[in-house]
């Protein structure tokens, strides 16, 4: 009897499963579009928090731009809790910038970025100026899209995906939509979102493509495609703006991209019928630009999907069954990425193969490193030479395939960068600099370079260089150079009165072997040749009015890991370079001379805190007044005019705290200072006592050229000085 029971109640349970399934089975195909539409996509996560909470099943995803990058999360199996934190904790404005970050260049660059700051993405070839195919090739974004993705990293049929998926984009050359249903995740989603002009076309298969809202904006002609039964469609495109909101440039141009976005969204609304759902969240006052707005637009997605819950209801299931689907779509497992099989690395136009591979640790039957895969990457990228440096993986029968993908820059490849600096003391003290480089590189396949500096001001300056390295590593190199400089500044008495006012011009040529002491240090041995002269002398003679032959030795330690060379939040520098000036290397002097600096920068209670301590002390012998250290100026003891501190010998320390204000757009800082320091004949005879000390208070904002910054300082002598400060650069002190 019992065990008649037994199998009276497993055909039951078996019958309600058939049941549950057939009933299951009729249920229809559900497709979500998301349309595009920037920041504003991030309400598409609150209307896919609803549908959750409802227990509507998703059967197949399509998106356009923003949509795509939503959808393609949700549809490789990624929960909505987990996108939402994702998108609030996300560096948005970093997916705007191509720079990873200075601490990922080599010191070479971070020396020349102090005097040439500005890299505007000009290139210069015998046919003319060129510039890239967007603001933004995309560097980081596509880093922060293969993180996104990374459990899908070895999908190459969308389909596979927990739920089949599409991205749509739109070919620069006609126009169509181009529907992405297979190939690299990360490399579809950021096809759909490439903002004609803002972001660089991405190249696949031969054509180029931009943001799919051109095309098609709401694809809702695509699920039906898929096979689905139902829509689902989240549309978050920009109304037309009325007549009178027309009166600008900028609201002119938005209004024509408008026109196309709303044009194809209208036309695929046609598409649905009765039983499809149009979700239209109210953004009204966001814009796509509202990235930092995120938990606002979620709940701005979930409120205008409640409040289709009554057409929603009948496409929910039970909860037996939304378990089930929950579970079906845990189950798929895309399996891990596995020891890397082999590494293929794209060609190359100039340079070597090696030139990449010697640059990534990665090794061949390791597991993939992904942290340090992405750091050398970006220390690739600040090479200067690609437009972007990505990776894809695709599986083979023994492991993964890594592939590096160098896409060097259409500019290239030579380029332009420039400088400005500028400093006033409203004393009759002003100093204005312009500059420019030219930098032309990939001369050979080890990536020799050649560039030529200009700097047009009350302090000229020029460089030429050959820099080539030894190896297609990034480890040993030699430069060739040649470089005149030209500096007039005021010679002042033991009593602070001014007793000469000199012009000192400097040529010079030099070799130098250097090699890279990982990525943040070198250390270089320097051979320099070359004569100084000192005239337009007014006051007091001091100093020669032949030429002053210069020969001497250099040796050079540097490590740099500042996040910033003019106001840095984090990292350090530390400078040692000593130098010895001999009759037998061509020289007038005989004297032995260090310079070391140090500088550091970190958060201490809210506040951005600097320490810098730098000192040259001539350690034998008489250096010359072509050779003295000159402090003054601002952040060089600021209460003091320029060169007013001057020296064979002299030191200064000094710390600044500051605080930074207002949003990420446009932030700006202030903060205060104390510097104090002196010159001597030697340091030997420094102290404490024997130190002037200054006093000073700082505001500014970062702008594109560096800081811009007004300071006022005052000195133990009851002095006050007041400064305007454009492009300054800690680094300089020691360069």
């Amino acid at each position: 009897m019992r065990a008649l029971s037994v199998l009276i109640l497993a055909a039951l349970c078996g019958l309600y499963s058939a049941c549950l399934l057939a009933a299951e089975h009729e249920r229809p195909r559900v497709g979500l579009v998301l349309s595009g539409g920037g920041a504003k996509g991030m309400a598409h996560v609150g209307v896919l928090r609803v549908l959750e909470e409802m227990h509507i099943p998703i059967d197949v995803v399509v998106g356009t731009s923003a949509g795509s990058a939503v959808g393609a999360l949700y549809a490789s199996g990624m929960s909505v809790a987990e996108i939402e934190q994702r998108f609030i904790d996300m560096d948005w404005l970093s997916s705007f910038r191509d720079d990873p970050g200075r601490l990922y260049k080599p010191i070479r660059r971070k020396e020349d970025e102090w005097r040439f700051p500005v890299t505007p993405g000009l290139g210069l070839r015998l046919d003319g100026f060129h510039v890239g195919g967007g603001i933004v090739a995309g560097q980081n974004l596509g880093f922060i899209l293969n993180e996104l993705t990374r459990s899908a990293a070895l999908v190459e049929d969308f389909d596979r995906l927990p739920i089949p998926f599409r991205a749509v984009a739109t070919d620069l050359a006609t126009g169509d939509q181009v529907v992405i249903g297979s190939g690299d995740l990360a490399e579809a989603i950021r096809a759909s979102m490439s903002i004609p002009g803002v972001y660089s076309p991405v190249e696949r298969d031969g054509r180029l493509l931009v943001d799919g809202g051109v095309a098609n904006n709401l694809p809702i002609s695509v699920a039906r495609q898929m096979g689905a039964d139902v829509i689902i469609a989240v549309d978050i495109t920009d109304p037309l703006k009325d007549t009178n909101k027309l009166k600008e440039a900028f609201s002119v141009v938005g209004q024509l991209t408008t026109m196309l976005t709303r044009r194809n969204t209208d036309q695929q609304l046609k598409l649905l019928d009765n039983n499809d759902v149009h979700i239209q969240p109210d953004l009204k006052g966001h814009t796509s630009a509202d990235f930092y707005q995120a938990p606002v637009l979620f709940e701005l997605g979930a409120s205008a999907a409640r409040k289709h819950a009554v057409e929603l209801e009948p496409l929910s299931v039970s909860p037996t069954a939304w378990t089930a689907y929950k579970a079906g779509m845990a189950s798929r497992n895309f399996g891990a990425s596995g020891p890397i099989d082999r590494i293929d690395i794209e060609s190359s136009r100039t340079l070597a193969r090696d030139f990449i591979r010697e640059r990534i640790r990665q090794d061949s039957g390791e597991p993939l490193d992904i942290p340090r895969l992405e750091e050398d990457l970006k220390r690739i990228y600040g090479l200067g030479y690609y437009e972007t440096v990505s990776y894809s993986l695709s599986p083979s029968s023994s492991g993964t395939v890594l592939r590096v993908q160098p896409k060097e820059k259409s500019w290239g490849p030579n380029y332009l960068s420039f400088g400005l600096n500028y400093e006033d003391n409203f004393d009759g003290e002003t100093h204005f600099n312009l500059a420019t480089s030219l930098r032309a590189t990939e001369l050979n396949r080890l990536g020799g370079e050649w560039q030529t500096g200009i700097q047009l001001g009350t302090e000229p300056w020029v460089r030429s260089q050959w820099y080539q390295p030894l190896g297609f590593g990034y480890d040993r190199f030699v430069i060739l150079g040649g470089q005149y400089s030209r500096n007039s500044y005021a010679i002042y008495g033991e009593g602070g009165e001014q007793v000469a006012e000199v012009d000192v011009s400097a040529r010079s040529a030099d070799l130098s072997l250097g090699m890279e002491l990982g990525g943040d240090a070198e250390v270089r041995l320097i051979y320099s040749r070359g004569y100084a002269t000192v005239n337009q002398q007014i006051g007091a003679s001091v100093a020669p009015d032949d030429a002053i032959h210069q020969g001497n030795v250099q040796l050079r330690l540097v490590h740099d890991s500042l996040n910033d060379g003019s106001y840095p939040t984090d990292g350090s520098f530390a400078g040692l370079k000593a130098k010895f000036e001999r009759e037998d290397l061509g020289s007038d002097r005989h004297f032995d001379s260090a310079t070391t600096m140090l500088l550091g920068a970190g958060d201490w209670k809210g506040f951005t805190v600097t320490g810098l301590v730098f000192a040259e002390d001539v350690l034998r012998g008489e250096s010359g007044i072509e050779n003295q250290v000159r402090l003054g100026g601002f952040r060089r003891l600021s209460a003091y005019a320029p060169g007013e501190i001057t020296g064979e010998s002299a030191a200064m320390g000094a710390v600044y705290a500051s605080q930074r204000f207002g949003g990420p757009i446009m932030p700006w800082f202030a903060g205060a200072g104390f510097e104090a320091g002196n010159a001597w004949s030697s340091l030997s005879d420094a102290s404490w006592g024997g130190s002037v000390k200054s006093w000073s208070l700082f505001a500014g904002i970062d702008t594109f050229v560096g800081p811009v910054q007004l300071a006022g300082a005052y000195n133990t002598e009851d002095n006050w000085t007041a400064y305007l400060n454009i492009g300054f650069s800690f680094t300089q002190l020691f360069y």
